[in-house]
C-alpha cells in the first residue's frame, strides 16, 4: 500500500500563491475503501482550489492584496497494520491559519479507523481530555513559552478547552500510541500552531475495544 500525488493545482498570480497537492493511496486490496477514500481527497483539493480562485477574483476586484493556500500531506506511520495519513492546510489571508485532517487505516482488516471505534464507549472523550488538560499544566509548568487557552482567568470559560470532540483528530504512530491533533488556534494561540497530545496507554487501557492498535 503505498501514498502518492495524484493530482496538483498551481496558482501564481498577482500576489496569490497556491499549491494544493491531492494524495491517492494505492495498493488496497479492498478497491470501495481505496476508490472512497481517493474520492474525498479529490473533492478536498478540487474545493480548495476552487474556493482560492474565487477568493483571488474577489481581492482582484477589490483592489488585489496578498493572499495564499498550501495544502499537500504527509506519511505519519506506515507499518505492516497501520497506515496514518497527515493532510494538511496552511492558509494565509492577513495571519496563517492551519488544518490538519487524518485518515488512519487498518492494512490487514482494510477498514478506516474512526476514534469511537477504538473504544468501548464514550467515556474516552472525558479520560482522553483529562489527560490532555494534564499535559497542558505539565507543559506551561515547565515552560514560561508555552500557551495553552486553560485555566485562565483573562479568557471566558467557554473559549478555554473544555474536551475533546467525538471524532477528534487522530492518527496512531508506529510505536502504537494514540496522538491527539488540535489546528492551530484550537486550544492555544498561533505561535502554538498544531499542536499533538500522545496520550499514554496506560491512561487507556481499561477503556480500549482491544489491544490490537494502541498498546
Amino acid at each position: 500500500v503505498k501514498v502518492l500525488t495524484f493530482r496538483e493545482y498551481t496558482v501564481k498570480d498577482e500576489g496569490c500563491d497556491a499549491e494544493i497537492k491531492v494524495p491517492q493511496v494505492q495498493g488496497l486490496k479492498d478497491k470501495k475503501l481505496e476508490n472512497s477514500i481517493n474520492e474525498k481527497y479529490l473533492k478536498e483539493g478540487k474545493e480548495l482550489y476552487q474556493g482560492f480562485t474565487a477568493d483571488m477574483e474577489e481581492l482582484k476586484k477589490n483592489g488585489g492584496g496578498h493572499m495564499g493556500i498550501s495544502s499537500g500531506y504527509e506519511v505519519k506511520t506506515d507499518t505492516d497494520r497501520i497506515l496514518s495519513i497527515g493532510r494538511y492546510t496552511v492558509n494565509t489571508v492577513g495571519s496563517s491559519s492551519t488544518q490538519m485532517k487524518y485518515d488512519t487505516i487498518d492494512k490487514k482488516k482494510q477498514v478506516l479507523l474512526t476514534l469511537p471505534s477504538l473504544f468501548k464507549d464514550d467515556q474516552y472523550i472525558k479520560v482522553i481530555s483529562d489527560n490532555i488538560k494534564k499535559q497542558m499544566r505539565e507543559q506551561m509548568k515547565k515552560d514560561k513559552d508555552v500557551t495553552y487557552w486553560l485555566d485562565d482567568p483573562e479568557i471566558d470559560p467557554s473559549e478555554q478547552f473544555n474536551q475533546i470532540k467525538k471524532d477528534q483528530s487522530f492518527y496512531i504512530n508506529k510505536d502504537g500510541k494514540l496522538i491527539i491533533s488540535f489546528d492551530k488556534y484550537d486550544v492555544a494561540p498561533g505561535c502554538m500552531g498544531v499542536v499533538e497530545f500522545t496520550i499514554p496507554t496506560d491512561v487507556l487501557s481499561n477503556i480500549l475495544v482491544g489491544n490490537e492498535y494502541i498498546h
